[in-house]
């Protein structure tokens, strides 16, 4: 994939300041190439970027020690392709997000990203037989009809998400919370390795950013921008499943639940949700009908 010398300048400033795009409203307001990234004083950087200046004087050190590293050959190295938001391949439904990735990025198949249609199948890290189960019947109708599934690869409902929509001939993405040095849980990295090849990994942090707790929360905002809808298994009334959710929501995003029973903990989430006013969902064709409706 070709890079424009402002993505790669993007690249850089993005390996040592990885922060969401709205962080760089700013700078690119002042400099919309980039140009002048590495002569900028400590103090202006401190306006530009909103940090203090001992954040200033430290990215400007960073910057200048890398200034001839190429980041773009780096990542080739190790099959990993940026995808800054300038690109052609960057997802339009991202860019209207408040907080936007400023660079993806992605191993595997990017084609997948240009799909018209995509579903979050998200769920419970403790999630039952009965979750897999609910996918066996709402995951076929899907890949189908050529939707492509995205989840987090966490433990639970996020792997059977990705391992069903492999199983039955389809396409996944898997947003990942962290770089891709790091692949997490340890449980997934056969899939993740898998799915480098045949699908799609992706995150917006630089390959050495380590799992972190704030790391996760944040890429449920991708996993929900990316999908034209979401689809919840088993879940406690309170977790970062709804998290996405609410993302999703507050895009005006479908919102599909699986019903559980009252006595189960895991579909406390689900049930709420159907109460205040999400669909029903107990085969695939209801998600589809209700898509293609919109096409």
């Amino acid at each position: 994939m070709e890079l424009t010398d402002t993505e790669k300048r993007l690249l850089a400033l993005h390996y040592v300041f990885p922060v969401p795009l709205n962080r760089l409203n700013r700078l690119y307001e002042k400099d919309p190439n980039l140009e002048k990234l590495y002569t900028y004083r400590a103090k202006e950087l401190v306006d530009l970027l909103n940090i203090s200046l001992a954040k200033a004087i430290q990215l400007k050190e960073n910057l200048q020690q890398n200034i001839m590293t190429p980041y773009d050959k780096l990542y080739e190295r190790h099959a990993i392709t940026p995808i800054p938001f300038s690109n052609p391949y960057y997802p339009d439904k991202l860019r209207v997000l408040i907080d936007p990735p400023a660079v993806l990025y992605t191993k595997g198949d990017q084609r997948l990203l240009i799909e018209p249609i995509k579903i979050a199948i998200i769920g419970s890290r403790k999630a039952t037989a009965y979750s897999e189960r609910a996918m066996s019947l709402i995951v076929p109708p899907l890949v189908q009809n050529e939707i492509v599934i995205v989840s987090g690869l966490a433990k639970g409902a996020d792997t059977i998400a990705h391992k069903s929509a492999i199983e039955f001939g389809g396409k996944t993405i898997a947003v990942l919370g962290h770089g891709l040095f790091h692949l997490y849980p340890k449980e997934n990295q056969g899939l993740a390795k898998e799915m480098a090849k045949n699908q799609l990994l992706l995150t917006e942090y630089p390959p050495y950013v380590k799992p972190e707790r704030w790391t996760f929360p944040m890429r449920n905002r991708i996993i929900s921008g990316l999908s034209d809808a979401v689809v919840i298994t088993e879940s406690a009334d309170k977790s970062g499943t709804m998290s996405t959710v609410e993302h999703a929501l507050d895009h005006g995003k479908d919102i599909f639940a699986v019903p559980g029973p009252i006595t189960s903990e895991l579909s406390a989430g689900p049930n709420k949700l159907l109460d205040e006013g999400a669909k029903p969902v107990w085969n695939g064709f209801q998600i589809v009908e209700t898509l293609f409706s919109y096409y």
